[in-house]
Order: C-alpha cells, then structure tokens, then sequence
C-alpha cells in the first residue's frame, strides 16, 4: 500500500533529524557520525529516565558555509535556576530509591543532558537519550561511546521548560509512544492529544492563567492595555488567547509588540518607543526573565515609571529581576505564579553540593564558577579574568535563583514522583 503524505512527511523528519550512524565490522557494532560530545551527569539503574534541563540559555547559530561541516559551539550563559531543577530531579531520585515500598527491588538511574532553551539542541540531546548513539565528555578529557542502535536506555524523558522546544520533542517523538513529561511548559498548543500523544506536564496549561489574567483586568477596570511578547510559541498562543478573552470581556488592546531573538539596541529603542508614545498604562507581558532582561535594563537605564506592568507566570518569580536597578521600574508588578509547597530535605540537599575533579562533574563546576564569579583550577571557565576560587566559597551565605525559595522545584519533584508511581503500577501489573 502506497504511503499517504502523512506518513510520508513522518519518515522524511525520522530521517533528516535521526542521529546518522555508520557500520563497522569492528566489535563496537558501529560508531554514530558527527561531533556531539555533551556533558552528562548520570547514575546507573535497573531503569535509566532521561532529563532535558535548559542548563545555558544562549546557542549559537553554526555559520553554514556549505564547503565545511558546521563548526560545533558551545553554549553559554549558565543557567542558576535550571541547574536547581536538575539537582531537584537528582534528589526526587534518590528519595525513590530509598523508598523501599514505592519501587521494590528496582534502583531507577538518570542521565541528564544539557537542552540549551533551544529546539535544534534539545532534538539533538533528545534523540541520543533516547537510541543511546550519543558519546560523553568527562572532564579527563576520556570518552565512553555508547553503543549506538543499541535498546533505548531511557525509556521516558523528563523536559523541558520552554514551550517551543517541547513541542519539538513532544511531536517528534509522540509516535514512537515514548512519553515526556513537562515540569514548565504551559502552552496551551501542547493539550492536543492527537499532535502530542505522549506528552503529560505537572504545570497547568496557559488557558487557566489566561482567565485568570483576565479576571485581574476586570477587577481593576483596566480596559486599554498593551502588550509585549517574544517570538516564541509560549508567547504567540498566550498573547493570542489573552487578547481574544480580553476583546470578550470590553477592553481592548492598544498595541502589542514583539521582542525579537538576540534583538538590537534599535529594536529595543524602538519598543520602548512604543510603550512612550501610547497612552495604555498597563503592559502585559508573555516572556521570560531573559528575554525580558535587555528590554528592562533600557527602561531602567532611561527611569522610565507610570507603568503597570503584569508578568505571566515565566518572569513573575524571577530573581534576577528583583535586583535594586530594577525596583523603581517594576514595583508593584502583578502576576500569577504556581503554588509552592516545602520539599522535605530539598534545600539542605542543594546546599550540600560541591565541586569536583571527578568525571561526571562539568555541569556542578559550572555552576560554582557562574554562582560565586570564580574560576577552578579544574574548571571549565575561560574567563582569565575572573579570580580563582578560594575553596572558602559557601551556599548559606549567597542568595540567587538556586539558592531561592520558588514553586518551580516542586514542579520538578512532581514529575519524578508520577513517574515513580507509574513504574511502581506498572510492576504491580506485570506481576
């Protein structure tokens, strides 16, 4: 029977974004093609589950000159908060398998992987948790190949945060019925079970938080509103659901403008531009803290006030943004967050790492460097400019978006906790 276009377009993605491999006669089997050596922490189990966490925020777009292979580059701009994500996952883990009634008998592992907020490098780390065709770099510069076409050894993922990226994943991978389960993303374009089969999340999706904002308009009255977005799905289907509520209810929208990836001082001077010449006083806005930061920087920069300013729930916890340049612009913002609950045991564990020569270790020495400005002998950072780490260095004494108390961990716990009791209903079943 002929293929359908359907089925048709499936096969050419597989084909296009599946990890090339090349056969050998060697006993290896066959060796992947390609540089993509990423840093892993991981521990082996009787079950291993992936975990995509957007460990940098900027990727580099590779030059393609089409007479070379792209050159590969790293990502940059180290993520505080995301690196708290992934030790809550890393904790959840070790509380499960202390638990001896949850999972009887079975030691769950991990291997978590780097996604960069980005849709090219999440695919590209997704589909080497998933067929094992990946080779990790430990910090002795050794490199442990993982046989590739092997049984996948990792049978679930546990991403992403932006909604953009998951939706990659999501969509990519919904037909080979390997489920991914969210701890961040809310858009609303993810509840579709015919597009997304496999995609579960422990985060409400954006059509709550939407009525909600709406609801917030109505009580203050406030009918003539602007708006600002990014250029990403999150933003495009919030601020379209959040318009189209608000146009029901009366009010209206005065403008509404979009930040663009990696925008100019010209882009940005012209959005502000905008926000001046309006006479709307109350600016809602669907991004996050980074996308956010160049945009309020300029605000602050200029002492630009008299906004209301309302924050989706992506930036409204940002501590980044609570620093003292930003409180004459931001004082009094309003928003809706995901209620938080105390994890028992969590912060003593977060407080408790510490950095390590020991393969394995990249992505904690990473985080003592970017969270105290310092650079280890042993480390990673390229910054000669920064002073070498005393080894005085100490958690309790630092307040910063790992450090912080936010809802986001118990989003993250969440999800390992599902999977938990998934498994333990699936042994129950099997037996």
């Amino acid at each position: 029977m002929p293929m359908g276009e359907s089925e048709l377009a499936l096969l050419t993605i597989v084909l296009l974004l599946w990890p090339k491999v090349q056969f050998s006669e060697s006993s290896s089997g066959c060796q992947r093609m390609g540089e993509f050596n990423p840093h892993v922490l991981e521990m082996d189990g009787d079950v291993i589950l992936g975990g995509l966490f957007p460990l940098h925020y900027v990727a580099p777009e590779p030059d393609y000159v089409f007479t070379d292979r792209p050159q590969v580059k790293s990502c940059s701009s180290f993520d505080l908060r995301a690196f708290r994500w992934v030790q809550t996952m890393v904790f959840a883990i070790e509380e499960i398998n202390r638990n001896p009634r949850l999972l009887p008998g079975v030691m769950l592992g991990y291997r978590i992987l780097d996604s960069c907020d980005h849709v090219h490098t999440s695919l590209q780390s997704a589909f080497s948790l998933v067929n094992g065709s990946f080779t990790s770099q430990t910090e002795s510069s050794a490199i442990r190949s993982v046989p590739c076409l092997s049984k996948a050894p990792v049978p679930a993922i546990i991403g992403l945060a932006s909604s953009s990226p998951t939706r990659a994943v999501a969509q990519t991978f919904g037909p080979f019925q390997i489920p991914m389960i969210s701890y961040f993303a809310t858009c609303t374009c993810l509840s579709d079970k015919n597009v997304y089969p496999t995609f579960l999340r422990t985060v409400p999706s954006d059509v709550f938080q939407v009525q909600a904002l709406v609801q917030l308009m109505a009580h203050f009255n406030w009918r003539w509103v602007g708006t600002i977005g990014t250029e990403d799905d999150y933003s495009r289907y919030g601020i379209q659901a959040f318009t189209e509520q608000l146009e029901e209810w009366g009010g209206c929208v005065a403008f509404h403008r979009t930040i663009p990836d990696s925008p100019t001082p010209k882009q940005i001077s012209v959005i502000i531009d905008a926000l001046v010449a309006s006479m709307a006083r109350v600016i809602v806005v669907f991004a996050s803290e980074v996308q956010l930061l160049e945009l309020l920087s300029e605000v602050a920069l200029r002492n630009l006030t008299g906004w209301q300013w309302v924050a989706s729930e992506s930036w409204v916890a940002a501590s980044v943004l609570t620093a003292p340049v930003f409180q004459h612009v931001l004082s009094g913002t309003l928003g809706f967050s995901f209620r938080g609950a105390n994890i028992s045991g969590l912060s003593e564990f977060l407080l408790r790492v510490r950095p390590s020569n020991n393969p394995g270790s990249a992505f904690t020495k990473m985080f003592w460097e970017e969270q105290f400005n310092c650079r280890l002998d042993y480390g990673n950072s390229e910054d000669l400019d920064r002073p070498l780490c005393t080894g005085l260095e100490n958690l309790e004494q630092v307040e910063s978006s790992y450090t912080s108390v936010t809802p986001e961990p118990q989003n993250v716990s969440g999800v390992l906790c599902t999977t938990g009791l998934m498994l333990s209903v699936w042994l129950v079943w099997q037996e």
